[in-house]
């Protein structure tokens, strides 16, 4: 069953006389418990999809479900409440929590931690209110390939755990090397979609 379902979606950005088209007719759907990952070049339009799948920002055409809601319909104040019953973010500042392996870290502060154990922390911060869906743009940036392992290895066990589907945007190797579906994007256009055969 789809969790996500997207139909004809664009996003234009409009700064005066100049129009900006970020995403352009994308159609697809995300399976329920999925590890899926995003990629292309920067512009390509990864971020802006994130932020509409979020409830972050709203479609400019076209449909966008998410866990049967159709999020381009929400006013702020609903979206703010789907966000927090539906979606987990995996953000750049950290807030301690006792999960995913960092029990033993929980008298530092933040800046006293590596990068690989800020980004678990993110993970578990992500799933605090278990949530249907874990939306992380470029989770393993700044990471070395045994952290970057380490991050990838941790949202994997928490999927299997809870059935929670994983959306990833990335350039990143290891990152796409993890995902089950990788769907290229390029110039706002989705371009391919890819069963990678990497075991659920």
């Amino acid at each position: 069953m789809s969790l996500i379902v997207a139909d004809g979606l664009t996003k234009t950005y409009t700064k005066g006389a100049v129009s900006v088209q970020a995403l352009r007719d994308l159609t697809f759907t995300i399976d329920r418990a999925s590890f899926v990952s995003f990629i292309g070049p920067s512009g390509s339009g990864k971020t802006t999809l994130l932020n509409l799948i979020g409830a972050l920002d709203r479609p400019t055409t076209g449909r966008l479900l998410v866990s049967d809601t159709d999020v381009g319909t929400l006013d702020r104040r609903a979206a703010a409440a789907f966000r927090g019953h539906t979606i987990g973010f995996i953000f750049q500042e950290f807030a301690l929590l006792e999960a995913v392996g960092v029990a033993d870290q929980r008298d530092k502060y933040p800046d006293q931690l590596s990068g690989g154990q800020k980004q678990r922390i993110a993970v578990a911060r992500a799933l605090v209110t278990n949530p249907q869906l874990v939306l992380a743009d470029e989770p393993t940036a700044n990471l070395d390939h045994a952290n970057a392992a380490l991050v990838m290895r941790t949202m994997r066990r928490m999927r299997d755990a809870l059935k929670t589907t994983f959306v990833f945007s990335t350039h990143d190797p290891r990152v796409m090397a993890e995902a089950e579906i990788v769907f290229r994007l390029e110039d706002g256009r989705l371009v391919s979609r890819d069963v990678t055969g990497v075991a659920a």
